[in-house]
């Protein structure tokens, strides 16, 4: 019971990493709000989640609507009395060489992977800071340190880890602790949807051999929600198999 009496709200919470990481605070003890656009599913994991004995709520939040966010927090706290952490867990991703880049495209990603992490702790803070103090975990990826991917992608995750830095310095006289993950491949649809050999090739390059589990990256988002990470913020966890150190 790591979260036992926590509030957790994480985005993308209806699939994925998203979804792994909601029943893992669930089985942990916390309270958890799962907000996503993918209604019906983010609606079957809340319910399974709740036939556990747990508590959950499912949310329909669109992460670059300022108006949903409001919602979705406003919602949280009404159900569960109080904020205590956020996961900016929702990301889309455009597999498109920069030349071929829509502008269209490009500020869709940024919307959702950047603009959606800004919105979410904007105004999260103000709920943690009346809880006394909160725990606001941000996914970024490897593709936000290194340059592996695509260019959109790239940007908006490297977005998120320097944004992560800058909020962990600003509030943490308010007891927020501010920290990034940045999983490598993860067997998620969004990975799943890529070119099998491209896959095989990437696959090469990570020494374990393997694509990572929902669940591995959730353990890490858990400890860096817990307080057993009270001393860790502005810090950046990989998790992705080896892939950076080769």
């Amino acid at each position: 019971m790591r979260l036992e009496g926590k509030v957790a709200l994480i985005s993308g919470a209806a699939r994925g990493m998203g979804a792994a990481e909601a029943r893992l605070f669930a089985r942990e003890g916390a309270m958890v709000a799962l907000g996503d656009i993918l209604v019906d599913q983010g609606k079957a994991v809340a319910a399974e989640i709740n036939s556990t004995g747990a508590q959950a709520l499912f949310l329909r939040l669109d992460v670059s609507q300022a108006v949903d966010w409001r919602k979705a927090i406003d919602a949280t706290v009404a159900r569960f009395g109080k904020l205590d952490i956020l996961v900016n867990n929702a990301g889309i991703i455009d597999r498109t060489a920069l030349e071929d880049t829509s502008e269209e495209a490009w500020d869709r990603v940024m919307d959702v992977n950047a603009k959606g992490v800004f919105l979410g702790t904007k105004i999260a803070i103000p709920e943690m800071r009346k809880a006394g103090g909160g725990a606001i975990v941000n996914i970024s990826s490897i593709s936000g340190i290194l340059s592996l991917g695509f260019p959109s992608y790239n940007a908006s995750k490297g977005a998120v880890r320097i944004f992560t830095k800058n909020v962990a310095v600003e509030y943490a006289k308010d007891n927020i602790r501010v920290n990034s993950i940045h999983p490598g491949l993860i067997d998620t649809p969004m990975v799943q949807v890529e070119d099998p050999q491209k896959h095989a090739e990437n696959l090469r390059y990570v020494p374990m051999g393997r694509i990572g589990r929902p669940e591995e990256v959730a353990y890490g988002v858990l400890f860096l929600a817990s307080d057993e990470s009270s001393y860790m913020t502005g810090a950046e966890m990989v998790i992705d198999g080896g892939y950076m150190v080769v």
